[in-house]
């Protein structure tokens, strides 16, 4: 599988109760689809996996695989702490007939490098679907390092590495040495330096509510090869990641969908929404990028 283009973590909607809204699940869905993004992650930190259960995972990646219906490819993430839980949210992705697993280190643990290999091959064997790895240290605590990435060298379905450790020493590390797995930003402010070396994709949480502008980024940096108009572009997203960095991430990204009209309730405890004040220095970031970026693509 090649991974090209915008990935978008799906938020998952809550109603009143708390529990989870399918109906303004499949409206976001829809969202996306229409919105041209060029595949949709299921699980994923952005849809607030860690706060569901097991079988409301199994449910929302069953839904997404029915509403989406092979419009686009459907990605679903196995984070957990246990490798046995990651297999079986792998195993019920093989049913569904899901395109490709994100696969993490476990978080809390602290594995180390051969037991993070240990863990991505056994979630590999229960599926034998695409994998795309998932480095994020400043979640999980433990990094992928080389000893993790000559461990893995056997894993045939290793195909990506979504890499969020923000270090610029690891995305020069991989473009080099490990030419054979796709690079996929997933440290935004970095979306532009991923693309310079060579990466064709980017799993980004803000295209859940602005995605024709993530999608002009990649465009400009993939497509037209205009690194120029593609600066310029970036220079006016960020604003919006400095503010989704501000601490309220999930917060941030739900009502920026909320913006756009989407139903998507509050966020799961431990988290809080977003005050008056932050919302509205939100929208003032939001109105002033697409402002700025209309500008730079033409109204595209």
């Amino acid at each position: 599988m090649k991974f090209e283009g915008i990935y978008t973590p799906a938020i998952t909607p809550l109603a009143v109760d708390g529990s989870i809204d399918k109906a303004a699940f499949a409206e976001v869905l829809e969202y996306l689809v229409e919105s041209k993004v060029h595949g949709i992650i299921i699980g994923g930190s952005t849809g607030e996996y860690y706060a569901h259960t097991a079988q409301e995972r199994i449910d929302l990646a069953a839904q997404a695989k029915d509403v989406i219906n092979g419009r686009l490819p459907l990605i679903v993430g196995t984070g957990a702490i246990r490798t046995e839980d990651s297999v079986a949210f792998a195993k019920h992705a093989k049913e569904i007939k899901a395109d490709a697993l994100l696969v993490g280190t476990p978080p809390y643990a602290l594995p180390t490098q051969q037991e993070i290999a240990l863990h991505v091959k056994a979630v590999d064997a229960a599926a034998g679907l695409p994998i795309m790895l998932y480095n994020y240290p400043g979640r999980m605590s433990v990094g992928m390092g080389e000893e993790f990435f000559d461990a893995v060298a056997d894993v045939k379905n290793i195909v990506a590495i979504k890499e969020s450790s923000g270090d610029m020493n690891q995305l020069h590390r991989l473009a080099i040495k490990r030419p054979n797995i796709q690079l996929s930003c997933g440290w935004d402010d970095q979306a532009l330096e991923f693309f310079a070396w060579g990466a064709e994709s980017w799993v980004c949480a803000g295209s859940n509510f602005i995605p024709r502008e993530h999608v002009a980024l990649y465009e400009a940096c993939v497509l037209e090869k205009d690194f120029d108009k593609a600066r310029r572009i970036m220079a006016a997203m960020m604003p919006l990641m400095d503010f989704l960095e501000g601490g309220k991430f999930v917060q941030s990204i739900k009502y920026g969908c909320a913006l756009n009209g989407l139903s998507t309730g509050g966020v799961r405890k431990p988290l809080h929404d977003l005050d008056a004040s932050e919302k509205a220095a939100l929208e003032g970031v939001v109105s002033e990028l697409k402002r700025a970026i209309a500008q730079i693509t033409g109204g595209a």
